[in-house]
């Protein structure tokens, strides 16, 4: 089975800004937030102080994943430059998203830089209040003015935009807003990380928001449903969650992503393929929607 992880981070050096303040690289996968907070962010095999493109490569060999698709994270730190590097070395094998905060005082001379001069044709905005835009500015509307910044490049540009609006409960969790926006922007693709990333039992919930945001131009990744679902492998609450999805948007709108590296924290990378391949939920050219050609043609269409 072909495979394209749609959800994949590199980093060439911890540097991450959220809640906590700065993150700082410790070694062997270890961190520390400027409160104090020390944490293993990243398994010590997979790198020292970041998580090359080099070394995703190694894995991606390993799982016959043929491209990945890769994301900007406030978590990780933003790594435009580095992303770009990666696609530039390795075109057959990766497409990048650049981030911009839209709170920059040379936004303008920024976007100029990633967009015309580099050519990133994705937008990947994390605004939750934990790690994302809204952790280190006060709370923003997502159809307000700041994000409507972002929506007008991804208009002017035919960029794709890849949002991640952190949990339900959080004041970053704006579902009214954000499918008032999708609807403003119709002639934009939007992309929901982590299928709006539902924690556990909250079904009812999940259903109440993916029927609000089934929208033509809206399609939904599958990376790190069991981070935070936080059960064990073979992740029945995450299964669950995604023949739900399945029901309410069909595998037309699916796709699978991993969430690398933070994410195998929690477990490994053939097991995020295993659960889905065989919880039974997909018949086998569903699989391939949701594995390769749904991503192939959001991501990788010319």
């Amino acid at each position: 089975m072909k495979i394209i992880d749609a959800h994949a981070h590199i980093v060439e050096y911890f540097n991450g800004w959220g809640a906590r303040g700065e993150l700082r690289a410790l070694g062997n996968g270890m961190v520390e937030y400027a409160d104090g907070k020390k944490f293993q962010i990243i398994p010590k095999e997979l790198g020292d102080t970041g998580f090359s493109y080099e070394k995703l490569i190694e894995v991606m060999d390993k799982h016959n994943v043929e491209r990945a698709v890769l994301l900007q994270g406030n978590y990780l730190g933003f790594q435009n430059l580095y992303v770009y590097e990666a696609v530039s070395k390795q075109p057959n094998r990766f497409i990048g998203a650049c981030s911009i905060d839209p709170f920059c005082k040379e936004r303008d001379s920024i976007v100029n830089h990633l967009i015309k001069d580099l050519g990133f044709r994705i937008i990947k905005m994390e605004v939750s209040n934990t790690s994302g835009l809204m952790a280190n500015h006060n709370t923003i509307d997502l159809y307000g003015k700041e994000m409507r910044y972002i929506y007008d490049i991804c208009r002017k540009y035919k960029c794709v935009l890849t949002i991640d609006i952190g949990r339900p409960g959080n004041p970053c969790y704006q579902i009214k807003r954000l499918k008032k926006a999708i609807e403003k922007y119709f002639d934009v693709t939007f992309v929901i990380c982590h299928l709006a990333s539902h924690q556990k039992n909250q079904h009812n919930l999940l259903i109440k928001n993916l029927k609000t945001l089934n929208l033509p131009n809206v399609y939904f990744d599958l990376a790190a449903l069991p981070n935070n679902t936080k059960e064990d492998y073979p992740f029945p609450n995450a299964i669950e969650y995604i023949r739900l999805a399945k029901e309410i948007v069909g595998s037309d709108k699916l796709m699978f992503g991993s969430d690398i590296p933070s994410a195998l924290m929690k477990a490994s990378y053939q097991e995020f393929i295993d659960y889905i391949v065989n919880s039974n939920t997909f018949e086998p050219n569903e699989l391939e929607k949701v594995f390769y050609s749904n991503a192939l043609k959001i991501y990788f269409k010319k």
